[in-house]
């Protein structure tokens, strides 16, 4: 991730950091910082949505078909005999 910068160079990066902008302003700076590459994944991930959501041209829109159709039941015979009655 940092190349070839080893703890020595971190630590005296993070002191020239801390010299300059002070102790207050560190975890501001910080804060923002990942709100910043937060917001950056947010929108990153939002045109990846919408892209591979996109219409491809020359495919139709209609839904997919089910490749194994269930069988349609029969509809029963409606002529059935009235139960003989006893009255």
């Amino acid at each position: 991730m940092f190349g070839n910068l080893g703890f020595g160079e971190l630590m005296i990066i993070m002191v020239i950091v801390l010299v300059l902008f002070g102790a207050k302003r560190v975890p501001e700076i910080s804060a923002s910082f990942g709100k910043g590459i937060r917001e950056f994944k947010r929108n990153l991930n939002d045109v990846e949505n919408a892209v591979t959501g996109a219409v491809i041209p020359g495919r139709p829109d209609a839904p997919l078909q089910d490749p194994y159709p269930r069988p349609v039941p029969q509809a029963q015979d409606e002529t059935r005999a009235e139960p003989k009655r006893l009255l």
